[in-house]
């Protein structure tokens, strides 16, 4: 990658729905290599910011570039405003097409596409689709951690908690220091009941990032279970501490008013496991 390349391709937060974690931005490939010349990066990425922001202007903006020959950044564009504009499956099936169109394209950055169809397809739940998108991912780039953990995702969504958990395995294989993995295979492990080992997980993830609150929010689960209900409130009001108005702040304030009322706070225990 030439250092004056801008990096492209970035996977903006695809905000999926409450069962779903924002995922940092990924940066997999130079300008050049979509295609497309570098005077034409800047648009790129302003196309994107607008796809989440103001999704049909984006989408109306994506389409006439096409039309002017913007290529497969312009075909991207269009369908991550089709995502942020509340079709998802419709945005999928363009992001599938435009993966298996790019055949010329570094296989990396078709797989990236790929791990972007299988988020949109959890979103509508649409499990099987979403697995065999990160599935085909992965046959692109199967050095990629971050794709392990997508199709984890899927998996752990129909209940395929070992199946998961062995992707886990693998992204962790790949990355050591994902501590966003780490807390997701706690999750995975906890339904499986090896909270032995989910607490094992929930540790090391906290001492890689302790600001991670899908990790506090499986310790507060644990420590529920456990029969610690003290121990369980203080790591869901840290969760509220560092993500009060995302998915981990909905389950942990849903929790914690149930364990203040005496009831099973089942609303975290059965979310979905999160990632961010």
């Amino acid at each position: 990658m030439t250092s004056i390349a801008i990096a492209t391709f970035l996977s903006l937060a695809l905000a999926a729905g409450p069962c779903l974690a924002q995922s940092p931005p990924r940066r997999i490939g130079p300008a050049e290599g979509l295609g497309f010349g570098l005077q034409d990066v800047g648009r790129y990425e302003r196309c994107l910011t607008r796809a989440r922001s103001a999704p049909q202007e984006a989408f109306d903006e994506a389409k006439s570039w096409s039309a002017r020959g913007g290529g497969d950044a312009a075909r991207h564009c269009a369908a991550l405003a089709l995502l942020h504009g509340g079709e998802p499956a419709l945005a999928a099936e363009q992001l599938e097409q435009l993966a298996n169109a790019m055949e010329k394209r570094p296989a990396a950055l078709r797989a990236e596409i790929l791990a972007q169809a299988s988020h949109a397809w959890l979103a509508v739940d649409d499990l099987p689709r979403a697995r065999m998108a990160a599935t085909a991912a992965l046959r692109l780039d199967g050095r990629n951690p971050e794709i392990w953990i997508d199709r984890a995702e899927a998996l752990a969504a129909a209940g395929a908690y070992w199946e998961a958990i062995d992707d886990l395995n693998r992204a962790l294989e790949l990355d050591p220091r994902r501590a966003e993995a780490l807390a997701f295979r706690a999750a995975a492990y906890r339904h499986v009941d090896a909270k032995d080992l989910a607490r094992e997980d929930v540790d090391r993830a906290l001492a890689l990032n302790p600001r991670l609150p899908e990790a506090w929010l499986e310790r507060g689960i644990l420590d529920r279970l456990a029969g610690d209900a003290a121990g369980a409130r203080r790591a869901w009001l840290q969760v509220l501490v560092l993500d009060a108005d995302g998915p981990a702040g909905d389950a942990a304030r849903e929790s914690i008013a149930a364990l203040e009322h005496k009831l099973d706070p089942a609303g975290a225990e059965r979310t979905r496991p999160a990632r961010r």
